[in-house]
């Protein structure tokens, strides 16, 4: 009798000992997929300064009316990676968005792209300098990316919605000004500042077979912005007598980037 209620026990024993362990709430994640950012850029106006000597003549300090610039969309490789915290019922997690450095080009829009930054000089002189057309720049950018995110169901749960908040960064790196009117006299100096901005983020996780799970990420990253200034203009003026080349100055302007941020891909928790 002894000896089976012995039995009887470690059966009860191993039972709750595995169950416990088949219910171990599994901390981390990652999931790998493709992530297509498109920005709902707005610009102010490019703003000229440091504008002296013969450039005077054509153009003054001050914001260039009606002009603007965006920035195009790309889609890259990329994945999450996150934690879930020991609280709320393991239902809050924190996550970074992990993707490769990619190449964003910058396009000129209203009267920076259809009309000469300065076709007159005294008013009455044409200079020959052409309008700029739709090509401005290029820039490698890094944006991470780090939220807390909310799951609506367990962990283990076959359909887990979620909703997060976080702060997002904009680094770049390698900018370059391609456009052929302002690089014919010589390459002029582009930098774009770091930028911070606020993440929203909504999605849907579903489990496919035990511990693998596929993912749709939505992120809105609000108050980013590109803060670009070029440097040493110089801009040729075929028709200016006396004058083959003139140094227009120093190109401020401010992009607000304002991503839509999508996200798809596939993965464990572990």
């Amino acid at each position: 009798m002894k000896a089976t209620l012995s039995i009887i026990a470690a059966t009860l024993v191993a039972t709750v000992t595995t169950a416990a362990a088949d219910n171990k709430v599994k901390r981390f994640y990652f999931r790998a997929g493709v992530v297509h950012i498109a920005p709902q850029a707005d610009s102010d106006e490019l703003e000229l300064a440091d504008v002296d000597g013969p450039a005077s003549l054509s153009v003054q300090n001050g914001p260039i009316s009606g002009s603007g610039a965006t920035i195009s969309a790309a889609t890259i490789p990329g994945g999450v990676f996150g934690y879930v915290l020991p609280m709320l019922g393991d239902r809050l997690s924190i996550e970074v968005v992990l993707g490769i450095p990619f190449e964003v080009t910058f396009e000129a829009t209203g009267t920076l792209r259809d009309q000469s930054i300065a076709p007159m000089a005294l008013g009455a002189v044409p200079t020959g300098v052409p309008a700029l057309g739709p090509e401005l720049g290029t820039a490698t950018a890094v944006p991470p990316v780090a939220t807390l995110v909310y799951t609506f169901a367990p962990p283990g749960a076959r359909f887990r919605p979620f909703v997060g908040a976080g702060a997002a960064m904009l680094f770049a790196y390698d900018e370059e000004i391609t456009n052929p009117v302002l690089t014919e006299v010589a390459e002029p100096e582009f930098d774009i500042k770091p930028s911070p901005g606020l993440a929203l983020q909504v999605g849907a996780e579903a489990r496919l077979w035990r511990s693998l799970y596929a993912r749709l990420d939505v992120k809105y990253i609000a108050f980013l912005q590109a803060r670009s200034e070029v440097k040493h203009i110089q801009v040729r003026t075929p028709e200016l007598p006396l004058f083959d080349s003139v140094e227009v100055g120093t190109a401020r302007m401010n992009i607000w980037i304002n991503p839509v941020v999508v996200s798809l891909g596939i993965g464990l928790d572990f």
